[in-house]
């Protein structure tokens, strides 16, 4: 329980931070950004390996580029779903899900 917590915790952070210095997305409380960690977890748990699979040809021939379009399209279905948490269009959200990613991916290596 403490750890799902503590990656709840990093991503909401991760989404403050780039909220802050990148302007390609906006998110407008507290509350919406844990919300919107909550929904990006989950979306990358449960609905991004089945994309993944299901894109492998495309992936192949894009040698991996097509990676970034699903986790943008993840990052802008969250937006979608929580109100607060708003991108602007697919280059901000392909930039803001790489952002986000990379803080998230320095945080949670302090809690492992």
């Amino acid at each position: 329980m403490i750890y799902i917590l503590s990656r709840i915790a990093v991503g909401t952070f991760a989404l403050l931070l780039v909220d802050y210095f990148y302007n390609g997305m906006t998110i407008v409380s507290l509350s919406a950004a844990i919300i919107a960690a909550i929904v990006l977890g989950a979306l990358n748990a449960f609905i991004r390996p089945l994309l993944v699979i299901l894109t492998i040809p495309i992936t192949i021939v894009t040698l991996g580029l097509f990676i970034f379009v699903i986790n943008a399209t993840l990052f802008a279905l969250a937006a979608s779903f929580v109100p607060g948490f708003d991108v602007d269009g697919f280059l901000a959200a392909v930039i803001g899900s790489i952002l986000v990613s990379v803080v998230s991916s320095i945080g949670n290596r302090f809690i492992n």
